[in-house]
């Protein structure tokens, strides 16, 4: 069940707690000081890597001779659709690059390829979620607004569609971000006037998006227009689930912990590195893995920093999983096939009533 009291849960005193936080605050220190032509390196180099990528993939698509070479070429702009997103877009709008002072690659400029606007998602993503992570009624991305993923929320009769739910939102998770992400400024909107501009908005985008995928690249193709249109659909599609699997691993898995809304009030800094740390789960991965991901493989460490660069997130890890042994706190992580069950299991057990035995808890750390 929720957590109310974070110390008490993970038994520290009030002095352990702000040595925690104390820690964890060298550490943003020395990352923050030590950035430097290195880091601006790496995210250049992606940029440019991953824009290489989706040209060469578009190419190989237009010219392919046979089901192999287009498949080839459907997997390549998959792969380069995810990286733009997590480890460029993703990453680039939680201000990891700000420090540059470089207009393109900046949060405030930056706009990715996906259906929902970036500026929209910020809000839903970087505040209500991550200042509120796992804060039931108050973190959104805590279901989504379309599923039961803690008994925390009571049961509903519509939690019985949760399984067809669940295999939708992965097929067009970029189409529920972006709703997401509308979903949140209009809660925030002080008028209908200013809930229609955000509407607007958001239109204006999903029109330029379905142009450029769906009309303008087909017809450059010419008369291959229809292996260029499939094409686009498979790796956005690819590319959904992907993100899909990546963000459900590091929130949903047995381990993690939710919270009342009485858990943030007067909240120190140390408690809220430590919620940080009970509600967030990585999945091991190697470099490319976590290339791929975004690196939000380190999930836990993103959500202590989501400001600082992410190919400094392997290292960091290195640091918190000892600050978790020193304090004896857990360090929720696995291989990610094991991550991802977990999560269907649980997704699929809270669409029954908490009654019926299928519906309960099983092994160490269940959060169902």
């Amino acid at each position: 069940m929720a957590i109310t009291d974070v110390a008490d849960y993970a038994h520290l005193s009030r002095q352990e707690i702000d040595a925690l936080g104390a820690a964890l605050d060298a550490i943003r220190t020395e990352v923050e000081n030590s950035r430097g032509a290195r880091d601006a390196a790496y995210i250049r180099r992606t940029i440019k890597f991953q824009r290489v990528l989706d040209a060469g993939a578009r190419l190989l698509i237009f010219g392919s001779r046979s089901r192999g070479s287009w498949a080839l070429g459907v997997v390549s702009l998959a792969v380069a659709k995810s990286i733009e997103n997590m480890e460029i877009g993703h990453n680039v709008a939680h201000g990891q690059w700000d420090w540059m002072n470089d207009p393109e690659i900046h949060s405030a400029t930056w706009e990715w390829d996906m259906a929902g606007l970036m500026s929209q998602w910020r809000y839903s993503h970087n505040y209500r979620h991550h200042v509120f992570a796992n804060v039931v009624g108050v973190d959104d991305d805590l279901g989504f607004g379309i599923m039961r993923v803690t008994r925390d929320v009571p049961w509903r009769p519509r939690n019985l569609m949760q399984p067809f739910r669940n295999a939708l939102l992965a097929i067009i998770f970029e189409w529920g971000i972006a709703l997401h992400g509308l979903h949140s400024d209009h809660e925030r909107a002080t008028n209908a006037e200013e809930r229609n501009v955000q509407t607007r908005a958001f239109k204006s985008k999903i029109k330029r998006q379905v142009i450029k995928d769906y009309v303008l690249i087909p017809a450059l193709n010419g008369s291959r227009w229809r292996r260029a249109l499939t094409a686009n659909a498979a790796a956005n599609i690819l590319r959904n689930l992907w993100a899909y699997a990546v963000i459900f691993c590091g929130h949903f898995p047995d381990g993690v912990e939710t919270f009342t809304p009485d858990a943030v009030k007067h909240e120190s800094k140390g408690e809220w590195y430590l919620r940080q740390m009970l509600g967030s789960a990585n999945f091991r991965a190697g470099r490319v893995l976590a290339f791929l991901s975004g690196n939000l493989c380190y999930q836990i460490e993103h959500h202590l920093f989501p400001d600082l660069p992410s190919n400094r997130y392997a290292a960091i890890a290195v640091q918190v999983r000892a600050l978790c042994d020193t304090y004896g706190l857990p360090y929720t992580t696995g291989p990610l096939l094991r991550q991802f069950f977990q999560v269907q299991r649980s997704i699929l057990r809270l669409a029954l009533p908490d009654r019926l035995p299928s519906a309960t808890p099983s092994g160490v750390g269940a959060r169902i």
